[in-house]
């Protein structure tokens, strides 16, 4: 069997200049691993979608809106998270492994002792920062409302200070997804494949991103209109979805990153 245990030390990771054939190719060959291996896709992504459903259940019927718009807006972004399973997949398959449910899981694993947990850490602090400001945009823009069941009357929200609360919060909402997506697009599964320090993998995530703005632009958006859709029928979609875009998003990685000690 392929070995296909991480190396030692790597060197610094080169970026590479991407296009939208990249992309295009990424997403076949995510949409190919996907239906070469279906059910660690449903499996890791289950994960995530029953998240998504707990996190409705919980806010939503109860009327706590203040604290589930900013978390569902939110909830996405830790999507990368969930996907460090989906990458080992397609690294075992690009190598010709086997994928034994045992040693596939193994892996995901025994990557808390690598830096995966501090990078996750990252993700989980932008995201618990979002959170808060979200409810404090609320606060500043709706605090001295008379006192209204945002859930039941959603009216409030077409009046000027909910207006003003919808534009300032996606504009902040956005900054916060642009940082977050620049330091993980490709830090993740370099850190799953390479024995680099997560530092390393956010700047060389972030030098992607800025060398190739407008490409990677694209790559964002395909990626939250591909979850918003997803998320649409009870987050049922994301069954499909996620995995495709994780597997997409391990191959992506493959072709805008090298090593200058990776085998020829």
């Amino acid at each position: 069997m392929t070995d296909t245990a991480p190396a030692a030390p790597s060197a610094p990771p080169e970026i590479r200049e991407v296009s939208t054939a990249d992309i295009a190719e990424a997403l076949r060959l995510g949409w190919r691993d996907f239906t070469r291996a279906p059910a660690f896709g449903l499996f890791f992504s289950g994960v995530y979608v029953l998240g998504g459903m707990a996190l409705f259940l919980l806010l939503v019927p109860p009327g706590n809106l203040v604290w589930a718009l900013p978390l569902m807006v939110a909830f996405p972004l830790i999507a990368p998270f969930a996907a460090v399973g989906l990458y080992e997949v397609s690294r075992r398959l690009e190598a010709g492994a086997d994928l034994p449910w045992g040693e596939v899981l193994g892996v995901v694993l025994r990557e808390k002792n690598r830096q995966i947990p501090s990078m996750s850490t990252v993700i989980i602090f932008i995201f618990l920062v979002w959170v808060f400001i979200g409810h404090m945009i609320f606060a500043l823009f709706m605090g001295l409302q008379v006192m209204t069941n945002v859930s039941t009357s959603f009216e409030v929200f077409f009046t000027a200070n909910g207006l003003s609360m919808l534009a300032v919060g996606s504009a902040i909402g956005a900054g916060f997804a642009f940082v977050l997506f620049s330091v993980t697009v490709v830090s993740l599964p370099m850190l799953l494949d390479r024995e680099l320090d997560f530092v390393t993998a956010m700047i060389a995530s972030f030098s992607l991103v800025t060398r190739n703005f407008p490409v990677m632009m694209i790559w964002a958006g395909l990626i939250v209109a591909s979850l918003a859709v997803g998320m649409l029928p009870f987050f049922l979609g994301l069954f499909v979805a996620l995995p495709v875009l994780g597997h997409a998003t391990w191959h992506l990685y493959r072709r805008a990153v090298t090593f200058a000690d990776a085998p020829a």
